[in-house]
């Protein structure tokens, strides 16, 4: 291929053990994902398709390749697996390629060997905790039915030790829902400088919104609470993912979030197995787009059903265009419609009840960086 800035994606998140996980999170989607692959307990990548996987991704003509190393609980493939990963990408990346790893995990199994390791290697890692003990063991538990928070802690504290740099990641539910406050200032007194905040979003097995998930109500007011908290009279020292993409959306016009972005497909899926997806929400036959064992990635991600799943924000951004809001939320996430069958965003009221509260704030921010001519 030749160098070309257009090309759809430059970031690959990789399954390397699917939907296998020590945990058994209540709300977790993705550990539904593993009756895709019925033939195999064990789900395991293999060396010929993670060779195979870098020799694609990095055809790729992008001068930065992000791989997000994801599961199931993607530690289960050991040590080894990620030097081998490391070593293909060295063999196959091209000299003017800067490569990025991310790990996202539970934290339970990382141990001095683990964090040495991620040190080593400039891995970014996600620690998904959703606060104090109380609220974090509650959905967040292992097959025994034990609560992970102590690993959680232990796992942090051995990152630390190690200097290397992590993030939190924290599935906002029904019962985090309740007190933003509480929950932000749980986080900074931590010490964490980087927060993600992910909104639970579930049915249950009949097909109703699940008792652990959010109502639109409580999260536009968690989110309009968590914002005052994080805005700090103008000077914000936390970095929260969505209000940080919502502020370079303000500024730039876009975002390089996906939630907030004009367009999916900014990245693909790679399952244990090569199956490739546009989207670890959309993890289904029905968007499976080929296999990288079989498949060439430029045809992938240059194929119709790439390019229909890429503008479903188009379609849905129809029945929204007489709102204000579209220019920032530009329609949400496709996956909280599904939930209402297309006919609106489950979190719609969630998201005006936001902007209508931040909007004046988020423009007082933008006027100071353009004034000092930097984003922060």
């Amino acid at each position: 291929m030749k160098h070309n800035s257009s090309f759809p994606i430059s970031s690959v998140l990789v399954k390397p053990v699917s939907a296998d996980c020590n945990l058994s999170c209540t709300y977790c989607f993705y550990l539904s994902k593993a009756s895709l692959y019925p033939e195999v307990e064990v789900h395991r990548m293999d060396d010929e398709v993670l060779m195979k996987l870098m020799a694609q991704i990095f055809s790729i003509p992008s001068e930065t390749i992000s791989f997000c190393w994801q599961g199931g609980e993607p530690t289960l493939a050991g040590i080894d697996f990620y030097r081998r990963a490391l070593r293909y990408q060295h063999m196959f990346k091209s000299s003017f390629q800067i490569v990025e790893n991310s790990l996202q995990t539970n934290g339970t199994l990382i141990d001095d060997d683990w964090a040495r390791f991620l040190s080593r290697y400039d891995f970014l890692v996600g620690i998904s905790l959703d606060g104090p003990r109380e609220v974090h063991d509650r959905y967040r538990r292992n097959r025994g039915g034990l609560g992970s928070y102590e690993s959680v802690i232990r796992c942090i504290d051995t990152l630390r030790r190690y200097s290397v740099k992590f993030n939190i990641l924290t599935v906002v539910n029904n019962l985090n829902v309740r007190d933003p406050k509480g929950l932000y200032r749980f986080m900074v007194d931590m010490g964490f400088k980087y927060l993600q905040f992910i909104p639970c979003v579930e049915k249950d097995h009949d097909g109703r919104i699940a008792d652990y998930s959010i109502t639109p109500e409580d999260y536009g007011r968690f989110l309009c609470e968590l914002f005052d908290e994080w805005f700090n009279d103008g000077n914000p020292e936390t970095y929260v993912r969505d209000f940080e993409d919502l502020l370079i959306s303000y500024v730039l016009g876009d975002t390089p979030s996906c939630v907030f972005g004009h367009r999916c497909g900014r990245y693909i899926v790679v399952e244990y197995n090569g199956d490739v997806y546009p989207c670890d929400f959309y993890v289904d036959r029905r968007w499976l787009l080929g296999n990288i064992m079989e498949d060439n990635l430029e045809d992938i991600v240059t194929s119709e059903k790439f390019i229909e799943f890429a503008s479903m924000k188009d379609k849905l951004r129809e029945l929204c265009k007489d709102c204000i809001w579209l220019r920032y939320c530009n329609t949400g996430c496709p996956r909280h419609w599904e939930v209402r069958n297309y006919s609106e965003n489950y979190l719609c009221k969630s998201y005006r009840m936001f902007f209508e509260h931040s909007h004046d704030k988020f423009v007082l921010l933008k006027n100071s960086i353009e004034s000092s001519g930097s984003i922060r």
